[in-house]
């Protein structure tokens, strides 16, 4: 036997590798998986702000005009108040309580699959009289420059006397974790003058934007209302 005879093996042979050996080289996502996962986080982010940040209304009825016209976009931030946990139906935390004169995104009492959107009269404790266009809170005139009447019929000692509503004709009181609701537009606005006051609760949020306003009768862009800030 010749001691200085190399052993070789065919360049062909497949190396064999220890049975203990793993690949290190981890396995690409196909595409498809990237998409499918990339989609799904997307979706979820986006329910979770809409039910606990902000969420998109339109505005359907000019019982808010001029403030909010139909056919603008707003975004209402649920967050300030404390937004509602969707199932549970717990409130977190908020930052604040309701202000008297925010525009609030509520359930309507009456039917709460539907949402209304209303200013703040009156908050917990207040004693709120209406006297023709004027509302009086704690006996004293409220300030209200946003405020749009139709021309009445009536002279204007029949609107100082006369009131039809069924709350606010006599000093009314705010219950505990209640508001008092109006809309701007006071001649065409279903509000707490007719059907009483809003929980806490069921406020969903204060609108704060207007993105997007489209005159559909006139089908064009009201350009000059984008990116408007709601006070």
């Amino acid at each position: 036997m010749d001691d200085n005879k190399l052993s070789v093996t065919d360049a062909t042979e497949p190396r064999r590798l220890p049975a203990d050996a793993t690949e290190t080289q981890p396995r690409r996502k196909s595409a498809v998986r990237e998409y499918v996962e990339a989609i799904g986080v997307a979706v979820i982010l986006a329910l979770v702000i809409r039910a606990l940040v902000v969420q998109a209304f339109t505005i359907p009825s000019g019982s808010m005009m001029d403030t909010l016209l139909v056919g603008d976009y707003i975004l209402v931030n649920k967050f300030l108040y404390g937004a509602e946990l969707p199932v549970v139906g717990w409130h977190v935390p908020g930052l604040r309580r309701p202000h008297r004169g925010d525009i609030i995104v509520f359930k309507y009492p009456q039917d709460e699959r539907r949402d209304f959107i209303k200013r703040i009269i009156g908050t917990p404790g207040d004693r709120i009289q209406i006297r023709g266009r004027t509302v009086f809170v704690n006996g004293q005139p409220l300030t209200e420059p946003y405020t749009k009447f139709a021309d009445p019929a009536w002279t204007r000692s029949a609107q100082d006397t006369y009131c039809g509503y069924t709350y606010g004709c006599d000093s009314t009181t705010v219950p505990p974790d209640s508001y008092f609701v109006m809309g701007d537009n006071r001649d065409n606005s279903q509000d707490s003058r007719y059907w009483g006051f809003v929980k806490r609760e069921k406020i969903k949020g204060k609108a704060f934007l207007i993105y997007w306003s489209w005159d559909g009768d006139r089908h064009w862009l009201r350009w000059w209302r984008l990116a408007h800030y709601i006070p």
